[in-house]
């Protein structure tokens, strides 16, 4: 597999995951008094199993973590990843963590 791209795509407040010009992962957010909440990722299914998911969220967090913004992760995918990855506790807001 070639390598993905991970793009921001702001004006649809969602960062792409894209190999060449398709776009197989995407992880949609809104933006909400200085916090960035995270709600629906997802990878087309030909793609997943790859470790694709990981890579797209740990970028959107880099970008949110340097917008100094907060995580909320309403979305369970990323919600997962902040829980096994703790290097991201100072950007995440717990109070808003679904159980």
């Amino acid at each position: 597999m070639e390598t993905p791209e991970i793009v921001h795509a702001a004006s649809r407040h969602r960062f792409e995951i894209r190999l060449g010009k398709e776009i197989i992962g995407r992880s949609y957010y809104r933006e909400e008094q200085g916090r960035r909440v995270f709600t629906h990722t997802e990878v087309e299914p030909d793609y997943q199993g790859h470790g694709l998911a990981s890579q797209l969220i740990a970028h959107a967090l880099a970008d949110t973590r340097e917008a100094g913004l907060r995580v909320v992760a309403q979305c369970p995918t990323v919600a997962a990843y902040v829980q096994r990855h703790p290097e991201y506790d100072d950007i995440v807001d717990r109070d808003s963590r679904p159980l």
